[in-house]
């Protein structure tokens, strides 16, 4: 299974290719004809197949599609002379990874057998986790502090308050918390208390007695009754009504309650997970919801993270509801170009991880193609569409304007020599605005230049300089300032954020004279 096959009649390409991958650290296995390959598949696998297009007896074309119904997630390169470009190009689109010409140059092919295998092994990692049974995907450190907020969580019967846009990912959250908790062999029960009208919430929740009310011709359960020794999930939790808030705020601090038109008290052994888009905190103020119960429900609060704080999580989830989508409709999993992921990943994605779903059936049906390039892309996506505020939140235009300030060599490690140029917020709405990923380091590579271009010539001399030591605080203070003004002064957080640790962003706060904030 990690072994690249090589298909071509012709045994001097075989060798090039073998000695060459093998050089780079491949195995190889060479076959001078499909069948032979064929005949192998029988018994083993390849993580990259590559073939040339004609050859005696069966083509590459036919072995592509022979290939594709036994191991549709691997990827196949096609080798091909210039003169039959038109049916590598059908094959490409036929679900081949991607073609090679011949001639071809010997480091290019290398290199795009190496991007073929690294995909091969991202799809066998999202296989291995799907095979696991996992529900939530995530490597984003935020994804990170989730799941180990859910393992340590996981012995207790602690009352969970989740917070979260919509789409991001509630109700998984807390069928987790569930299914690693003592009570994962009773039932989860689930109600979207925004979703049921105000006059039947209180019979959904607490059931009612025969006769309670017109139509009540029997006596029903409620969901605290269903979830008897398991856990009941309050979504919307935001959106309860008045009355209904004091009930639940009786069962949480009594652990009892009456059905409606009861007059038996019923006990309730049930951990309750609450979940809200919105700020709680908010609506205690405006006095829409009961600070006591508030207190209650907020024991232990989880935050999951909007999917355009963990864009580096896009490539994972699309691959994976790539597969999902393909497994429930029937047929191949669709594959992502670089381009078509990079805008994947750009994408603000407004309604989170369940639009990235969404998008990715739409795709699965309408995509023309296996492989999706950014034109197959939906316009939203393709274009910005309604994502251009939260991405403009995310990534703020940036104008530059010269600055004029004292001479460099006197230059303190905050500021910026004569005539640098500095980036600032813009209130410029514009796409042309925008600093796009990579800007930062051209305007960087200037940065050094005006500086080196500046220096005086004792400066020059050997130990004279300071600018990596400016350089370097430069760019600490703003990563570490940025960083603690996006978790509003948390440091634990930022910490986790950068990938350091507290003590280190202490000390650097400290060194750097940056304004404090607190954990």
């Amino acid at each position: 299974m990690n072994e690249i096959w090589i298909v071509d009649d012709d045994q001097s390409i075989r060798w090039v290719l073998e000695k060459a991958l093998t050089r780079d650290g491949f195995a190889v296995r060479a076959f001078g004809s499909a069948r032979e390959c064929l005949a192998a598949l029988e018994d083993d696998s390849p993580r990259v197949l590559v073939s040339d297009i004609r050859m005696p007896g069966a083509s590459g074309l036919e072995l592509l599609q022979q290939f594709k119904t036994k191991r549709p997630a691997t990827p196949v390169i096609i080798m091909t002379a210039y003169s039959d470009l038109d049916s590598a190009v059908s094959a490409f689109q036929s679900g081949a990874f991607d073609y090679l010409p011949k001639p071809f140059d010997l480091p290019s092919a290398v290199e795009l057998i190496r991007r073929a295998w690294e995909e091969s092994e991202r799809e066998a990692a999202v296989e291995e986790i799907v095979d696991q049974g996992l529900d939530m995907l995530g490597q984003a450190p935020a994804m990170q502090e989730v799941f180990r907020a859910i393992g340590r969580l996981s012995q207790s019967n602690v009352t969970v308050l989740i917070t979260g846009e919509s789409g991001t990912g509630k109700e998984l959250v807390a069928r987790a918390l569930h299914k690693h908790s003592p009570r994962a062999q009773n039932a989860f029960v689930a109600l979207n208390t925004a979703a049921i009208p105000r006059d039947l919430l209180e019979s959904e929740l607490f059931g009612h007695e025969r006769g309670a009310f017109t139509g009540a011709q029997q006596t029903r359960r409620g969901r605290f009754e269903q979830a008897e020794g398991g856990t009941l999930f309050l979504d919307e939790i935001g959106d309860m009504p008045a009355e209904l808030q004091t009930r639940l705020l009786r069962v949480l601090s009594d652990g009892q309650y009456y059905r409606v038109g009861g007059h038996q008290p019923q006990k309730a052994n049930v951990r309750v997970i609450a979940a809200t888009h919105q700020n709680l905190e908010d609506r205690v103020r405006q006095g829409l919801f009961r600070e006591d119960l508030f207190h209650r429900l907020n024991v232990i609060r989880l935050r999951l993270p909007p999917l355009r704080e963990r864009s580096a999580d896009v490539p994972l989830l699309a691959r994976h509801f790539l597969q999902a989508s393909a497994r429930e409709l029937g047929g191949e999993p669709k594959r992502l170009t670089e381009a078509a992921m990079r805008a994947m990943s750009a994408f603000a994605w407004p309604g989170n991880v369940r639009q990235l779903e969404n998008t990715c059936r739409w795709l699965t049906v309408m995509a023309p193609a296996q492989i999706v390039d950014v034109k197959d892309l939906p316009p939203e996506v393709r274009e910005g569409g309604p994502a251009g505020e939260a991405a403009n939140a995310v990534r703020p235009p940036v104008s530059l304007r010269p600055e004029a300030t004292a001479d460099a060599g006197n230059q303190p490690a905050g500021g910026l020599p004569n005539g640098a140029a500095r980036a600032e917020v813009a209130p410029s709405s514009g796409a042309a605005g925008l600093l796009q990923p990579g800007d930062w380091s051209s305007l960087l590579e200037l940065e050094v230049a005006r500086r080196l271009a500046a220096q005086a010539p004792e400066q020059r001399a050997e130990g004279g300089s300071e600018l990596m030591d400016q350089l370097t605080r430069e760019f600490e203070s703003t990563v570490i300032g940025t960083t603690l003004k996006h978790t509003r002064g948390r440091r634990i957080d930022a910490a986790v954020r950068l990938g350091i640790g507290r003590n280190t962003i202490t000390r650097k706060i400290q060194d750097l004279h940056l304004e404090d904030g607190e954990d």
